[in-house]
C-alpha cells in the first residue's frame, strides 16, 4: 500500500489525458493512470477509478455518486419529503459498494446533508431507518464525519426508541463504525452512556439476532485500541466499567443460551467474552456464569466452522490467564479439542496460532496440564503446525513457547518431543524470524539442545575503561 495520497480531480485529470492526448479509450485510460500512480506509490484506495461520463455540452459531469448526493442536497434543501428515501436508498446502496464512493461523497459534503436527513425524518420512523441506514454506510471507514451533534442524535434515537429492534439495529450500526479506529469517538460514546444502551439492547431484544451481534460487536470495539493517532486509549478502563457497571459478562453468556444453533451470533459472544477477560476475577466469573461450557460446547459443535473456531480458541487463550481456569478448561476437556482444532485446520494460520497460544498458556505453571496435553498430542500439533507455516512468524512464536512450556517443569517430555523433529523445526525458526530468537532460544534449552548465543556487544575497541 503507498503512501501518497492524490486527489480526486487529479486522477480524473489524467485520465482524460490518456483520452484526448494518448487516443486511449476509457477503460484503457484508467488503467494506465491506475498503472502510471501506483508505480509512484501512490494509495489509490480512497479514488474513484472510472471515467466521468461528458454532458452533451462536451464538459465532464461528476461522478455518479456526486450527482446522487445532489440529488439528495435538493431533496432535503426543499425539503421533498417524499423524494427523501428514493434518494437516501440511492445513496447509501452507492456507499456500501466501495470505500472510494463514500470517500468522495465524504469529501464533497454528504455527513451534513445525510444529518439533515435524518433531523428531517425524525417523527417518521420508515424514513429515520432509511436515514441511519445510509449515515452508517457514510461512516463506515470514515469515523472522523461523525461530529458531537451526530453522536447526540444517535444516543438519542437509543434511548427513546429502545423498544423498537429495527431502529435499534439501524443506530448500533452507526455507533459501531463511527467508533472503529477512532478512540474520541468511544470516549464520547462512553461518556454519553452508550453501554448501558447496549447491553440494555441485548436484554430487550435478545431473541434478534442481529441486534445481539451487533451489539455485542459494538461493545467489543469500545474495548479496541487501533487508532494509531492516539498514544494511550481508554481500552481498559471501558472493558471494567462493561463489566463492572453493566453486567456484561452475564448479559452476553446469557443472551449466549438463546441462539445455541447460531454459530455466527455465538461466535460474536465469545469474541466479546475474550476482549473482556481483563482481570483474574473476569475470567473466573465467565467460568461460573457458564461461559466456558457454552465455549467448550461451540467448539465442538462447530469445528467445521473456521471463523468460529478461531473466535473460541482466541476466548479461551484469553480466560486461561487466570490459572485457576486453566484447571477447569482442561477439566472441561477443552485440550483435546484444541488439539483436534490445530489438526483438522492445520492449513489456517490463525487457528494454528490461536490453537497453539491456548494450549500454551495452558501449560504454563501446570505441570499436569502438561501432561494431558503431551497425551492428546498437543505437541505433534505444534510441530506440524511449524512445519505448515514456515513463514508465519506468530505460529511459530506461539509453537516455540508451547514447547518452552511443556517441558520447563517436566524434562521428561524432552527426549519424545525431540523424536518428534523439534529442535530443527525451532533452529529453523530462530534463523527465519528475528522476533522467535529469544522463545526459540528458551525452547531448545529447556530441551537440553545446545544453544550458540549471540553476542550483542564484545566491549572492544576501548569502550570500557578498564
Amino acid at each position: 500500500m503507498g503512501s501518497k495520497q492524490i486527489a480526486q480531480e487529479t486522477f480524473d485529470d489524467a485520465v482524460q489525458e490518456n483520452i484526448t492526448e494518448f487516443e486511449m479509450d476509457p477503460e484503457e485510460a484508467v488503467r494506465e493512470a491506475v498503472q502510471q500512480f501506483e508505480s509512484q506509490g501512490v494509495d489509490l484506495s480512497n479514488i474513484v477509478k472510472a471515467v466521468r461520463p461528458a454532458s452533451e455540452n462536451g464538459q465532464r459531469q461528476k461522478h455518479q455518486i456526486l450527482l446522487t448526493l445532489d440529488s439528495l442536497g435538493r431533496a432535503v434543501a426543499e425539503p421533498d419529503v417524499a423524494e427523501l428515501p428514493g434518494q437516501l436508498s440511492a445513496l447509501a446502496a452507492q456507499c456500501k459498494e466501495q470505500l472510494a464512493f463514500r470517500y468522495l461523497a465524504g469529501q464533497n459534503g454528504a455527513y451534513p446533508v445525510v444529518f439533515s436527513a435524518c433531523q428531517l425524518a425524525a417523527g417518521d420512523r420508515d424514513l429515520l431507518l432509511q436515514a441511519f441506514s445510509t449515515l452508517s454506510a457514510l461512516l463506515d471507514g470514515q469515523p472522523d464525519l461523525l461530529d458531537a451533534a451526530g453522536q447526540e442524535l444517535l444516543l438519542q434515537s437509543l434511548r427513546e426508541r429502545r423498544e423498537d429492534a429495527e431502529m435499534t439495529l439501524a443506530g448500533i450500526r452507526c455507533v459501531r463504525h463511527a467508533c472503529l479506529k477512532h478512540e474520541q469517538n468511544r470516549q464520547d460514546f462512553v461518556k454519553g452512556g452508550i453501554l448501558p444502551l447496549l447491553t440494555g439492547a441485548i436484554i430487550q431484544h435478545g431473541d434478534s439476532a442481529d441486534v445481539v451481534r451487533t451489539a455485542a460487536s459494538a461493545l467489543r470495539v469500545m474495548t479496541f485500541d487501533d487508532d494509531i493517532r492516539v498514544p494511550f486509549g481508554h481500552a481498559h478502563d471501558h472493558a471494567k466499567m462493561i463489566v463492572l457497571e453493566n453486567d456484561g459478562l452475564r448479559v452476553l453468556i446469557e443472551a449466549a443460551k438463546a441462539f445455541t444453533d447460531n454459530s455466527g451470533v455465538l461466535s460474536e459472544l465469545c469474541a466479546t467474552l475474550s476482549r473482556l477477560s481483563v482481570r483474574n476475577e473476569f475470567c473466573q466469573e465467565i467460568v461460573d456464569l457458564g461461559g466456558l461450557n457454552f465455549m467448550v460446547t461451540l467448539l465442538a459443535d462447530c469445528m467445521e466452522h473456521p471463523d468460529v473456531v478461531k473466535q473460541v480458541l482466541s476466548a479461551i487463550r484469553a480466560v486461561a490467564g487466570n490459572d485457576d481456569v486453566k484447571d477447569a478448561i482442561v477439566d472441561a476437556g477443552a485440550t483435546d479439542l484444541i488439539v483436534l482444532a490445530i489438526s483438522q485446520h492445520l492449513a489456517n494460520p490463525q487457528i494454528c496460532e490461536q490453537g497453539c497460544a491456548a494450549l500454551c498458556v495452558l501449560a504454563l505453571r501446570k505441570p499436569e496440564n502438561c501432561s494431558v496435553i503431551m497425551e492428546g498430542g498437543g505437541a505433534l500439533a505444534a510441530l506440524q503446525a511449524m512445519k505448515a507455516h514456515p513463514r508465519e512468524v506468530a505460529v511459530q512464536k506461539q509453537a516455540c513457547m508451547l514447547i518452552r512450556n511443556l517441558v520447563s517443569r517436566s524434562r521428561d517430555f524432552s527426549q519424545p518431543i525431540l523424536e518428534m523433529g523439534a529442535e530443527n523445526l525451532i533452529t529453523e525458526a530462530r534463523a527465519a524470524h528475528r522476533d522467535c530468537d529469544d522463545v526459540a532460544r528458551a525452547a531448545l534449552r529447556d530441551l537440553g539442545c545446545k544453544v550458540e548465543l549471540r553476542e550483542l556487544w564484545t566491549g572492544q575497541k576501548g569502550s570500557l575503561a578498564q
